[in-house]
């Protein structure tokens, strides 16, 4: 007792100084645990948990590509008139069509038919003044059907006409084994019997078919006109490899090969 009597005042203050350490300890604690706390709280508002997302709804773009893989043809060619800046032209059957799909380069040859200088010989007479001889002529490429018919000729040797010259007979006067003409035109020779008659290509006949109008021309000839497409066109040229059209508004020319 004396002793706490005597040491009472630093007993009582290293109490104190005790409990204040164990204060400060105690807030060193305190501190660190309300800062953890903080940083938790503060981690919660700023960066809070993340929750797993939904799964995505890919139906649309499903849809979308299924459409891109079929896609939607639009046609402003055929049929349209709006953005199509081609002309377009009222056929004779009431269709609207593109210029472009008429003209006389659609035409068609769908046929070529020779036409022939045919001389014949048709009979033989006896006279006073010697044989005398019929050749028929026959101009199938004559620009008049009256000249197109056979024509006979009365010849004797030496005679001249505007088709031949009688040049020569074989074989007796009256029963020739033939005769031997030499042509106006070319000056070739021409050789006719009674069963063989001589004949040579002049010219050819076509016949043209124009489906854009459903038009057929037959029998065309060289200067015969067609109109296609409200356009007279000419026969300028026929061979055996087609013909050759020309515009009579602006003498521009169409060949129509001839494919068999």
């Amino acid at each position: 007792m004396p002793f706490l009597k005597k040491h009472y005042e630093k007993i009582l203050l290293g109490i104190v100084l005790a409990g204040l350490i164990g204060v400060l300890v105690f807030m060193l604690f305190y501190i660190a645990a309300d800062n953890e706390a903080m940083e938790a709280t503060r981690n919660g508002l700023i960066n809070p948990p993340a929750k797993p997302l939904p799964e995505l709804d890919l139906s649309t773009n499903a849809a979308i590509m299924k459409r891109v893989a079929s896609p939607m043809l639009l046609d402003f060619e055929s049929g349209n008139k709006i953005f199509n800046p081609d002309d377009w032209q009222k056929t004779a059957d009431g269709q609207m069509v593109r210029k472009a799909n008429l003209g006389p380069q659609l035409a068609v040859v769908t046929n070529l038919t020779p036409l022939y200088l045919v001389l014949t010989l048709e009979s033989v007479s006896i006279n006073e003044l010697g044989a005398r001889y019929v050749i028929g002529v026959e101009r199938q490429a004559a620009p008049s059907a009256a000249r197109r018919r056979k024509q006979q000729r009365y010849v004797s040797l030496g005679d001249k006409n505007d088709t031949f010259e009688l040049a020569r007979v074989d074989g007796p006067p009256d029963n020739p084994d033939d005769l031997v003409l030499k042509l106006a035109d070319t000056g070739e020779s021409a050789k006719v019997t009674r069963t063989q008659p001589f004949r040579r290509v002049d010219a050819y006949m076509a016949d043209v078919r124009y489906d854009p109008e459903k038009k057929v021309f037959h029998g065309c000839r060289l200067n015969s006109k067609l109109t296609i497409g409200g356009t007279d066109y000419v026969v300028v040229d026929i061979g055996p490899n087609g013909l050759v059209l020309e515009d009579q508004s602006n003498q521009k020319k169409t060949a129509l090969p001839f494919a068999p």
